[in-house]
């Protein structure tokens, strides 16, 4: 019961990774809140989790618009006193070069990637600054740190979240608030099939290439990540602070022969 009593907000939690942070989150002993777009998924959540004997609520939130993020975060400590943990997991992907990637696909991948991370923090922080306590968690990319092809405005977006990561912790160490960032490799979520199947002629064929810049041979798992982000939110990583986390197989830093 790594996070017994812990509230836990967790953005994108309807389906992939947050999904399965959100339930073993609560299966450590936290309130997960959920906060999703898709109605119907994050709510599947709850009900998982519920079902499971863990305490979720769901609140359905885009979090690219600032009253919308301010009201949800407002309710939250409203009815739960208090936020420990916020994962700013939800975000979203594109295939382009920087010549290919028409401004406005541009202009919505950076509002949900980066204004999606901005945005819950800027409206829960103030109440982790007045607790003198909590964690946040930012979901960046292996992508932050190297060159893949075709990936000019995902990249962008991460390499940001991760930056952000970084003069966030300096901000609010004085409030015992501890930052950090998971960099996923290419995790096998519904989110990332469906992206393969609309991307490639062949996703059998996609799926063997990306396997082989994997040390591991093979793609992450949702529960992978999972496991990262619950370290990151319990006390086992309290001297970890600004710091990236790498859950890519050994991608980023890796090379076979």
């Amino acid at each position: 019961m790594r996070l017994k009593n812990k509230i836990a907000v967790i953005t994108g939690g309807g389906s992939g990774i947050g999904k399965e942070s959100a339930r073993l989150f609560a299966k450590e002993g936290a309130f997960v809140i959920i906060t999703d777009i898709h109605a119907e998924n994050g709510q599947g959540t709850v009900s998982e989790i519920e079902e499971a004997g863990g305490k979720a609520a769901f609140y359905e939130v885009d979090v690219t618009v600032p009253e919308v993020v301010q009201s949800a975060i407002s309710q939250i400590i409203e009815t739960y006193k208090k936020i420990d943990i916020l994962f700013n997991n939800a975000g979203i992907s594109n295939v382009g070069r920087v010549d290919e990637v028409e401004p406005d696909v541009w202009d919505r991948i950076m509002s949900v990637n980066v204004k999606g991370v901005y945005l819950p923090s800027k409206y829960t922080i103030p109440y982790m600054m007045e607790q003198k306590s909590g964690v946040v968690i930012n979901m960046s990319s292996c992508a932050a740190e190297m060159g893949l092809v075709k990936r000019a405005a995902y990249s962008a977006t991460k390499g940001a979240v991760l930056a952000l990561t970084k003069a966030m912790q300096v901000d609010y160490a004085p409030y015992n608030i501890r930052v950090n960032a998971l960099l996923p490799g290419t995790i096998l979520t519904p989110f990332v099939e469906e992206y393969l199947k609309t991307s490639y002629d062949d996703p059998e064929v996609a799926i063997g290439t990306i396997k082989k810049r994997q040390l591991s041979g093979d793609l992450g798992r949702p529960g992978d990540v999972a496991k990262a982000a619950l370290f990151l939110a319990s006390d086992e990583s309290a001297f970890m602070m600004g710091s990236p986390l790498y859950i890519d197989g050994g991608v980023v830093f890796g090379k076979n022969a």
